[in-house]
């Protein structure tokens, strides 16, 4: 009898752990686009179409537009050229194939076929091949009409909401490939790529494995680095920004004048500056590449002068140079929490060229800053720490 129950408890998929706010979420999700998508088709169709006005492929296109909205499955590209390419694809066998059953069975195969083909595998694209085969008189006198409605309407509007509702709860969608290449414009691949689990890696395993996963390549790199991050932190005693970072920061506010910043970077040998408001909150970060991105010069060499900048000339007004911080500061800046673990501070400063990284408090208040150097020597002495502990635990054991 156990080893029934055993084999029945291997049966059940081993999902992802998700808290009771994400499946809220993911249901809620779901119940709004059908609902949207529905009332709209309503609208703009009228009720006395003789097609439906929902599909049943739409429910399965909702779970994973809502409940997994990161799956290569669920992407736009995916559910508006696997429907309508299944949909076309169905009523073609509908026309030709005389047996339902044969051609049923052939429009679901070759629509796997093609969806593989074409980049746009969708699991409930299948059930709108077998819709268009199956589906009774008034879809088979629709013919080709079927693909843009309701299918291609449905597609579009529930991907509308998808987009809509999954942004504005937290969840990013649509799921794009990081764009590749160096920040620096240079040949060799970022630093976190040079060492340990790369993605040339990754992609020979996944080759030699020749099975469609549910996971992007590029998600599932982001997971195993963060999964590495998460066992440096475990072995290096979990060492915090809170720890290292510098207390004696020297900011200075949006009004500030260039000339005064400039002058701080050059007298204490730094090259940032957070901005601040009166109350301490982070508004930006000023640095040296943000004096040189706004110097006369552009980055091809060439005079920095605007077609408004050679109108005013021409008049004889002068060129308006930036004269404070606020207008060339750069706003939207990356920060972390005292409690945050340098580890995570590892890929944004490694691969995304961040130099400096201000640390705030709940209230968005500036209580320190860490900088590269910062993060080289604690992971050294981490280092340190750890080699340490082995061989004190070497020694015990002994």
């Amino acid at each position: 009898m156990s080893t029934a129950i055993t084999f029945i408890r291997r049966l059940v998929p081993a999902l992802v752990p998700v808290s009771h706010v994400e499946r809220l979420r993911s249901s809620l999700g779901a119940l709004v686009g059908i609902l949207l998508t529905g009332t709209v088709s309503k609208l703009a169709l009228g009720s006395e179409v003789n097609l439906p006005l929902l599909i049943a492929p739409m429910g399965a296109s909702a779970v994973l537009l809502f409940a997994v909205p990161t799956s290569p499955l669920a992407q736009p590209w995916s559910i508006l050229g696997g429907n309508i390419v299944s949909a076309l694809i169905g009523v073609t066998s509908a026309l030709f194939i005389p047996d339902p059953v044969l051609a049923a069975a052939i429009a679901v195969a070759l629509s796997i076929g093609t969806m593989l083909l074409l980049g746009c595998l969708h699991p409930p694209s299948g059930a709108v091949a077998l819709t268009a085969v199956l589906g009774g008189a008034s879809i088979h006198e629709a013919g080709y009409w079927f693909a843009l409605t309701p299918v291609g309407i449905n597609s579009a509007l529930l991907l509308m909401v998808a987009l809509a509702f999954n942004n504005l709860t937290g969840r990013r969608y649509p799921h794009l490939a990081p764009m590749a290449g160096n920040p620096h414009h240079t040949a060799d691949p970022l630093p976190s790529q040079r060492i340990g689990i790369v993605p040339d890696d990754l992609q020979a395993v996944l080759a030699q494995y020749d099975e469609i996963i549910n996971i992007s390549p590029d998600e599932l790199d982001a997971l195993l680095h963060q999964a590495q991050i998460r066992a440096y932190n475990r072995r290096s005693g979990e060492i915090t920004c809170g720890e290292i970072m510098s207390r004696d920061v020297l900011t200075v506010t949006p009004g500030t004048s260039l000339r005064d910043a400039w002058r701080m970077l050059l007298d204490h040998h730094i090259k940032a500056l957070p901005v601040i408001t009166e109350d301490d909150g982070l508004v930006g970060i000023v640095t040296q590449t943000d004096f040189m991105r706004n110097s006369v010069l552009t980055e091809d060499g060439r005079l920095n002068i605007s077609f408004r900048d050679r109108l005013r000339t021409a008049f004889g007004r002068p060129r308006r140079s930036p004269r404070n911080v606020s207008e060339i500061m750069t706003r939207r800046v990356q920060s972390a929490l005292p409690e945050t673990m340098i580890g995570k501070l590892v890929p944004p400063m490694a691969d995304m060229g961040l130099h400096h990284m201000p640390v705030v408090d709940d209230a968005n208040r500036v209580v320190g800053i860490v900088t590269q150097s910062d993060l080289i020597a604690a992971l050294f002495q981490g280092k340190i720490a750890g080699l340490r502990g082995a061989a004190a635990q070497a020694a015990d054991a002994a």
